[in-house]
């Protein structure tokens, strides 16, 4: 259903609030127990629980960077991308249930990040994830809607690229 009815809307909306309203409320449950660089181990050898604050972008990339315009690029085209995807979710342009969904993660998780850059200057980080001597990088509930939200976008992409494709073969 396209988001211009009403239940697509509400669909989308409710969508991107709950990973809105998870990520704030689960940065504000590790912000009051744990300390910031502490670490709780969950599953020994595979997941933790640690209280970072990453001032970069993904993957801590510049995390260590105390330029003061660094906050504020980062805010401006977060709040860039958040308008884009607004847009395309407003004027149907976000495909099928596939890029719909797959857009609202990626607006409820980018607003939860913009949301802390402005309230703080940085991105509370949380969940560290490894297997064996492979070690991802610390994140948080917004980057994993962001990333699980483009997944879905390249699957509705490559869903609609096969149907085209056929299409052109039986012609």
């Amino acid at each position: 259903m396209p988001p211009t009815s009403r239940t697509g809307w509400y669909t989308v909306f409710f969508l991107a609030l709950s990973v809105l309203l998870a990520d704030q409320l689960s940065k504000f449950a590790v912000a009051r127990f744990l300390y910031v660089g502490s670490r709780r181990v969950l599953i020994p050898g595979v997941l933790n629980l640690v209280h970072t604050s990453n001032r970069g972008v993904a993957f801590g990339l510049g995390a260590e960077s105390h330029a003061p315009w660094l906050a504020p690029l980062l805010i401006v085209f977060s709040i860039g991308v958040i308008g884009l995807l607004g847009w395309l979710l407003a004027t149907d342009r976000a495909g099928g249930w596939l890029g719909r969904s797959g857009l609202a993660l990626i607006l409820g998780g980018a607003v939860g990040n913009v949301l802390d850059r402005a309230l703080r200057r940085s991105v509370t980080d949380f969940i560290d994830f490894q297997l064996g001597s492979h070690h991802w990088y610390t994140f948080n509930l917004a980057d994993s809607a962001i990333v699980l939200g483009a997944g879905l976008v390249v699957l509705e992409l490559l869903r609609d690229w096969q149907h085209h494709t056929r299409e052109q073969e039986r012609a």
